[in-house]
Parts: C-alpha cells; structure tokens; sequence
C-alpha cells in the first residue's frame, strides 16, 4: 500500500492523517466542508512542527510527511486509495451510507477500513460487497501519540487483509492489538468501568472531580477519567456508552449516568468548547 485516504477531519481523522503521512505514505484527506479541509491541514502541520520542536520529529521528515498530504471535497477521488480509513462521527447509519458509497466507486483491491471505537464491523461491512476487504482500525486520542491500534475483523475479513493492516499498523509506528467483531472491542470494553466508577463517584458526592482525577493518576494513569472524558469529548463518551450498554442489552455494569447526558445537553463537551468537567477558556 502506497496511498491512504482519510474521511473525517475531525480530531481523529487529524491524527490518523499525520501518523500515515509520517509513515511514508502519501495521504488524501476528504472533507465536505471546504473550510474543515483547510483548518485540517493547518492543525497537522502545526502539530508535526511541534514534534519537531520537542525533538520527536527530525526537520526532513516533517517536510516530507507535510508535501504527502493532500486534501479533496470529492469522495470517488478519496476513495482510489490502497487503504481508505473512515473517522466520522459514531452513528451507524452515517457510516453505512458512507462505506456503501465508497464500495460503489473503489477499486477491487481497496481496503476500507474504520475507525469506530465501538459499533459492528460487521454491520459496517454488510453495507459494502468486500467483507473479505473491510476490517476495523482503531486509534486512540490523540493517535498521533497514543501507541495503540485495535485490529479488528469481521466474520469475513481475510487473512490477506489482516497483513496489510498489520504492516500499515507497524509503518506508522503503532502496536496492533487483534481481536474478533465484539461489542466495544477490548479497551473500551475495559474503559466502561473505568469512567462509569468515576461518575458514580461524583454523583454520589464521594469526591469532587479534581480529587477524582488526582487519585487516578497517583496510581499510575496518565490522565484521570474526566480529563479523558474532556478531551475525548463528552458527547463522544456518551455515544460510545450509550452502545456498549445496548449492545450487551442493558446489563447494568455500562448503563450511562444522567451525569454524561446532562453535559451533552447544556453543551459542556469538553476541550472542543472551551468546557467540560474543566473550564479550558482561560
């Protein structure tokens, strides 16, 4: 594989973009907003030139990875890729629509894959004619330095594409993790705990969100659970809950709190405006 395409320019979609851009391939980013493509690239060469500053990134490299980007507004031409990725938001119906559409103007031999942290690949493959080509691949925020890469294949995915995803993975600089088309995969299944204690904590007024996050960390955890709800966004916490809880049909250890939902509902999502569980205007 030579060309990746990314569909999404949200965090994520960012992210994916500047590690495969990084890793050598030549990388096609798609939009259908025409000012979200071009707020993407600013946000991808900023953050490789920080990487440059901090002495992660050599100067050449990121000269490099920054001339193998590119952007479009049009899907047929996004979708000619050896790997396509898809990082839009999680709403079954959405993706299906959008890997449909994809499937009708690919090439045979691309590989469509998402980024979805919790709902079917294999409903998500139903909606194409290449369940043998169609895996997920799961990053994790933010995915330009979060090491971890959920390989994730359908009831059809092949051992071939299995590989290619493996050697995309490597190429970037990611450790696969491989695992079967189960609800949640593996880390978010073991996260729903993970942020669900947390705010039964807060809810019961055990302990404020500070003292919370302090305790986590001390005992290892890089952020606490509301730091990661904020940058994650909130109402992407909530949706990925919300299905993990519907998947396992309601058993009540991953039901949502009304915590989550009232965030949503006034706004408070987290870094992506301005505020979440933390005020980040100032």
């Amino acid at each position: 594989m030579n060309r990746v395409a990314v569909i999404g320019t949200g965090t994520m979609g960012r992210g994916i973009a500047q590690v495969s851009a990084l890793g050598g391939y030549e990388v096609v980013v798609y939009d259908v907003f025409e000012q979200a493509l071009a707020n993407a690239i600013t946000l991808i060469g900023a953050s490789i030139d920080q990487g440059v500053a901090r002495g992660k990134i050599d100067r050449e490299t990121a000269v490099a990875a920054k001339a193998r980007l590119c952007i479009t507004h049009s899907l047929d031409e996004a979708a000619q890729a050896d790997l396509v990725i898809e990082a839009v938001p999680e709403d079954l119906k959405l993706k299906q629509d959008l890997f449909a559409r994809l499937d009708a103007v690919a090439p045979r031999h691309t590989i469509l894959a998402s980024n979805t942290s919790s709902l079917s690949i294999n409903s998500l493959a139903g909606s194409t004619h290449r369940g043998d080509r169609f895996l997920g691949l799961h990053f994790f925020n933010p995915a330009h330095i979060m090491k971890l890469v959920e390989v994730i294949t359908g009831d059809d995915t092949s051992a071939e594409t299995v590989a290619a995803a493996a050697e995309y993975v490597a190429r970037v600089g990611k450790t696969a993790v491989f695992c079967k088309d189960t609800p949640a995969f593996i880390v978010n299944r073991v996260a729903r705990p993970f942020y669900g204690e947390a705010l039964r904590m807060l809810g019961e007024g055990v302990a404020d969100v500070p003292t919370i996050d302090r305790l986590l960390k001390s005992v290892g955890f890089p952020m606490g659970p509301f730091e990661l709800i904020d940058l994650i966004g909130c109402d992407v916490n909530l949706s990925v809950t919300q299905s993990v809880y519907d998947a396992y049909f309601q058993e009540p250890k991953y039901r949502p709190h009304p915590i989550q939902r009232r965030m949503v509902e006034s706004g408070r999502l987290g870094r992506k405006t301005g505020r979440g569980f933390y005020d980040y205007q100032h």
